[in-house]
């Protein structure tokens, strides 16, 4: 009788359905209820919730039986509650036909964790409706929705270079047979999906034998659950280099390993944590792998050449421009003129010749310099617009082949 009396119960989000929400955004939607006949309510309400959970089983043997241990652990983020129909002692009666009741209300300003679904845990974001009536079951939908909280790579931690050195000594049986070394570097720490990170390395092989670099871009799931942790790796990115031969060295100037679509890191959730690692390894002969690791986050805003730093260092192309457009006028200065640079009795002066009966024997026995300082002449215009040799038009065209 209550399928027949209500033909739809739907919850409806507003935006598109891929809609990604943020901390502060705020969640907006209808519930629509279509009745064939009148019914009566006790209570329409609308709950927002964000849980994050993380949950494994573990088995021991005693004996001939076997012990399960339930690890189980729970945090809600945010809880919301809204009544569409309040349940006051009073039946609300609703008549036959179409009901909408829309709905509103704000995520917490603080830093929520993104959604994310693991083997052993996941966090999770959902609207849910619940319809009370007498005498009759709940009737509850349940909608969820996507939380991605954003990261920026343009930081001063993640844009710090990462770099290592690793050694390690290969052995057969109890006799050295020479040391492995590994040095690795690159750019940053942060980046997005999509990014290529170049590896800059040196392999230095002093063994007898031949290895074989690889790099791997490696996620790691934690889950922490009553005081124990359970751990799922997973290798989302791979990088074969070339054989390094016996005592020899192999260098990588920015080997080219590109990271595929996968979700941001997250670190701020005291239950479940996502993280990222570049690994640089060599199979060492005789022992076990030799692996370098460097960290890595996953950031959802990329990186922008020009991000934090283009203020400062656009106001001081400014300030620099301004000090040229006072320094440099636009219109050029004529040249000075002859008068104003020499003055009359300078010139009078300057233009009396030397006396044929003078005796430059002196002079000519002085050092050059001292000859040059009393040696003075009109100097010339600073510059002058007029070409002191110009070209002649009437002048025949030189052939160039003579």
């Amino acid at each position: 009788m209550a399928f027949r009396s209500i033909r739809l119960f739907a919850l409806e989000l507003d935006g598109p359905e891929d809609a990604v929400y943020g901390s502060g955004e705020t969640i907006s939607g209808v519930v629509i209820l279509e009745l064939n006949r009148e019914i009566t309510v006790r209570a329409l309400r609308v709950l927002g919730r964000g849980v994050a959970a993380a949950h494994w089983l573990e088995n021991r043997s005693v004996g001939v039986s076997t012990i399960y241990s339930d690890h189980t652990s729970k945090i809600t983020s945010f809880r919301k509650r809204q009544h569409l129909i309040r349940d006051n002692g009073e039946l609300t009666v609703l008549s036959a036909g179409r009901h909408e009741y829309p709905f509103s209300f704000q995520l917490p300003e603080e830093t929520l964790v993104t959604s994310f679904e693991g083997k052993h845990g996941s966090i999770r974001y959902w609207v849910k409706v619940k319809l009370h009536r007498p005498w009759a079951t709940v009737k509850k939908i349940k909608k969820e929705f996507t939380v991605i909280e954003p990261i920026d790579i343009n930081t001063p931690t993640l844009l710090a270079p990462q770099a290592g050195t690793r050694e390690k000594m290969s052995r057969i049986w109890y006799r050295n047979c020479g040391q492995v070394s590994i040095t690795a570097k690159i750019d940053r720490k942060g980046y997005t999906p999509g990014e290529v990170i170049p590896v800059f390395a040196e392999f230095d092989n002093s063994t007898s034998r031949s290895v074989v670099p690889k790099a791997y871009i490696t996620q790691t799931q934690t889950f922490f659950a009553r005081g124990t942790m359970k751990q799922k790796r997973a290798v989302v990115a791979t990088l074969c280099g070339d054989i390094v031969g016996a005592h020899r060295r192999e260098t990588w100037h920015g080997r080219a390993i590109k990271i595929p679509p996968v979700g941001p890191s997250i670190l701020q959730c005291r239950i479940i944590k996502v993280e990222y690692m570049l690994r640089v390894c060599v199979s060492v002969p005789g022992t076990s792998k030799l692996c370098l690791e460097l960290p890595l986050v996953m950031g959802t805003i990329p990186l922008h050449p020009f991000g934090s730093r283009t203020s400062s260092v656009s106001s001081q192309y400014s300030v620099n421009m301004e000090w040229l457009r006072m320094a440099i006028p636009e219109q050029p200065e004529p040249p000075p003129d002859y008068s104003s640079v020499v003055s009359d009795a300078d010139a009078v002066q300057n233009s009396t010749a030397v006396p044929p009966e003078e005796d430059l024997s002196g002079v000519l026995q002085r050092s050059l310099l001292a000859y040059m300082q009393e040696f003075r002449l009109r100097p010339p215009p600073v510059y002058c617009e007029v070409d002191p040799n110009p070209h002649c038009i009437t002048m025949r065209p030189r052939c160039m082949t003579c």
